[in-house]
């Protein structure tokens, strides 16, 4: 059964290209593009602070819109908890992350197409009994070196930063962390603690999108840069 935020997966960019929702997504791009200047951004974990902020609609969308733009990229569905890439692109998922992690499969055998031009999907594989452990092992740092020889970009969709050590664990092995806030709905101090926890985990804060704003008769997303 789906939860309420796998059934909220909006695939927009692909679907309406056209959207000022869509042209957010191409704003978070491009702000992406300007921070790669002084450090090489290729792995980015997409997160949120609680639970249905829209987390795994700006993955999947910020995936989008970097294929779009003739990039290789993956998306890699690393919320072993309630996972739902593999809903959002109508996938299979009984192989994925977690075959690969745990030494059944390997990763090229994973790896599916989505009917998005240059755009691969890695989705979560079989719910594991030890999440955190299995993002905390050589193998996923193995595997991460491994695809950025392949693809230009690798987007981590991971569990909200307050409900499990997940997100922290992927973000200390990637180049950055975009976290995600719902307007109206996330609690400030929540969104705070938040942050201050992936700082500690020794990553760099690419930007904040805020989603759900209302502008005339839609709703958008809107990407903040992380001030120093």
């Amino acid at each position: 059964m789906r939860s309420k935020d796998e059934k909220q997966v909006n695939l927009v960019a692909q679907n309406n290209p056209k959207s000022p929702i869509t042209e957010q997504y191409r704003l978070i791009r491009t702000n992406i593009q300007f921070s790669s200047v002084d450090k090489e951004i290729k792995t980015i974990v997409v997160t949120s602070s609680e639970p249905n902020d829209g987390k795994s609609t700006t993955a999947a969308n910020l995936a989008i819109v970097l294929a779009q733009e003739e990039k290789k990229v993956l998306l890699v569905d690393a919320d072993l908890r309630k996972p739902s890439v593999h809903y959002a692109f109508n996938l299979s998922n009984i192989h994925g992350l977690t075959s690969v992690l745990t030494k059944k499969i390997d990763f090229k055998k994973t790896i599916l197409n989505s009917n998005v031009s240059n755009l691969d999907i890695l989705t979560s594989g079989p719910i594991p009994p030890n999440p955190s452990e299995l993002l905390n092992s050589k193998a996923i740092e193995a595997a991460i070196d491994e695809l950025k020889q392949i693809y230009d970009y690798i987007i981590f969709d991971t569990p909200p930063v307050l409900v499990v050590p997940d997100s922290q664990i992927v973000a200390n092995k990637c180049d950055g962390v975009i976290m995600v806030v719902a307007s109206g709905k996330t609690n400030k101090q929540s969104a705070v603690k938040a942050k201050d926890l992936l700082m500690k985990a020794n990553t760099s804060l690419l930007g904040v999108v805020l989603n759900g704003v209302q502008t005339d008769n839609s709703n958008y997303y809107y990407y903040k840069t992380q001030t120093k």
